[in-house]
């Protein structure tokens, strides 16, 4: 087929999980949920460490980082699909098509930088804990977190860029809920060579490097651990970098099971249930992981909220004292 004819493509359909319509409703419900849990959650995270000053530390700086990214990684699919959802229209236009690929491996390849961050982050702490706070200062920290940034960006650049020399056939239709990158190639009508190499080769580069970055601070970090004496020691070690472990694991084994079962199944379907896993589900997960087993996170969210009820309880007495004086007095 001539690529050259099948350029006027201007829409794409999401089909989303079901077509069934009294399925809707409870997909709508539970997607809102967990996206308003996702944002809810993250945002108390990013009160906490920016308003206690016990948490301006390098640890800290990342996981407000981190929060950040996971709002937006959410905001970037799960708001499009519920419009969709709500005003029963499955279209996307190629432009917002291609801005959604975008920001979607922009946060997703943020989260893989951040977490090898944070991992670096507790191999200095744990195996160079009296030179911590020289190597880990506020400029390296930025520097670290900047140069991400850029990264992600110029890599979602190339790839978006990439996706506009594609030709796609007309009434192309999406078996997920949003604009995924591998399913976008697979619909083109044009060659997709060169974007399959860019594609691999960057997640192997930005994904892989990431990855055994983390591999290696745990192994340094695992070595240290070994040469504690008592067993209360290291536990106590043990546990400055079990939430991180913990988000790691997370977000590294659901992304590996979408890819092993979208290879064992063939089905696009089954591709976007199991894509929800590291989508909207780690990103809701990650503040209970650090704030459950994380006592100053604890203590600076209970100020917090106690705040928010002071504040809602003054809102409600000046409600209740307009309230009042507007009432009619009765003779």
């Amino acid at each position: 087929m001539d690529p050259g004819n099948d350029t006027g493509t201007s829409q794409f359909l999401l089909m989303g999980f079901s077509e069934e319509p009294e399925l809707q409703p409870l997909i709508f419900g539970l997607f809102l949920s967990m996206y308003l849990i996702t944002v809810f959650g993250n945002l108390l995270i990013i009160l906490a460490v920016s308003s206690d000053s016990r948490l301006h530390t390098p640890m800290y700086f990342f996981l407000a980082n981190l929060s950040f990214v996971d709002i937006c990684f959410t905001s970037t699919t799960i708001p499009k699909m519920l419009v969709n959802i709500q005003t029963q229209n499955k279209i996307i236009t190629y432009e917002d098509c291609i801005t959604q690929i975008y920001f979607f491996i922009l946060f997703a390849v943020m989260d893989v930088f951040l977490l090898s961050v944070m991992a670096y982050d507790r191999f200095v702490a744990i195996c160079h804990p009296l030179h911590y706070t020289i190597i880990m200062n506020p400029q390296l920290c930025g520097l670290l977190v900047l140069v991400s940034w850029i990264m992600c960006v110029l890599n979602s650049l190339l790839q978006s860029l990439m996706m506009l020399r594609l030709s796609f056939c007309t009434q192309v239709e999406i078996p997920h809920f949003f604009c995924e990158l591998n399913e976008m190639l697979q619909l083109a009508c044009s060659d997709t060579f060169l974007n399959n190499v860019v594609m691999y080769l960057a997640a192997v580069l930005l994904g892989g490097g990431p990855f055994a970055g983390i591999l290696y601070s745990y192994s340094k970090i695992v070595s240290s651990i070994r040469g504690i004496a008592s067993a209360k020691g290291k536990f106590k070690t043990f546990s400055t970098c079990a939430s991180h472990l913990s988000v790691v694991c997370l977000f590294y084994c659901t992304m590996l099971g979408v890819y092993l079962s979208s290879a064992a199944t063939q089905s696009s379907h089954s591709s976007a249930t199991a894509s929800v896993m590291y989508t909207v589900v780690t990103p809701m997960l990650n503040p209970f992981i650090y704030s459950l087993r994380n006592r100053d996170i604890k203590s600076a969210l209970k100020r917090i909220l106690k705040g928010f009820s002071f504040w809602g309880e003054g809102l409600l007495s000046v409600f209740y004292a307009l309230s009042w004086n507007f009432l009619p007095i009765s003779t």
